[in-house]
């Protein structure tokens, strides 16, 4: 049985839905029908003009991030699929805060409403630190579906997981070997 790691405070009959899937092979086929629009967003500076212009229509008010770039070094296991940082600098005598947005690598490849569910994750630790009401208040705010796409992004991360460890499974007892 696969550990359902990104679901396990879901209630049992849930992850029991998903389990079914896994094991009829059919949970990436749910998403994909689901999610069919491929992410168009593949660069640094595609990520900074889109997440720019979410900011601009859903928060003219907070600050702007000088950085918003995909960072491969955010692991996924570590449950960080983006950042929102403080970066202070002196510059000329003076501190300098600038705020950057790193998001994790994994969404170059993913279908485009799971980059839209972090970066508004993300957009919404400018004005907000904790994950408390007036944050998923936010987050609604920004993508009125965000609760269902944090979810099915859930769905996603576990499907990616089934696929990366069958092929290491594959690998292991693979007789060439």
């Amino acid at each position: 049985m696969h550990p359902l790691k990104y679901l396990n405070h879901y209630p049992e009959p849930l992850q029991g839905q998903v389990r079914a899937l896994i094991a009829e092979n059919r949970l990436g086929e749910v998403l994909q029908k689901r999610y069919p629009e491929p992410n168009t967003v593949r660069t640094d500076k595609s990520l900074q003009e889109y997440t720019l212009a979410l900011k601009a229509q859903h928060m003219k008010s907070a600050v702007t991030p000088g950085k918003v770039i995909f960072d491969n070094h955010l692991q996924v296991v570590k449950h960080a699929l983006g950042t929102h940082t403080q970066v202070s600098r002196v510059h000329g005598g003076k501190l300098v805060a600038k705020r950057e947005i790193r998001i994790a690598s994994v969404f170059i490849d993913a279908p485009a409403a799971f980059l839209k569910m972090i970066v508004v994750h993300e957009l919404a630790h400018l004005k907000q630190r904790e994950h408390d009401k007036a944050f998923y208040q936010l987050c609604h705010h920004m993508a009125a579906d965000y609760a269902q796409l944090e979810f099915d992004l859930r769905l996603y991360l576990t499907h990616l997981d089934v696929i990366k460890t069958s092929v290491t499974q594959e690998a292991t007892h693979d007789p060439r070997n």
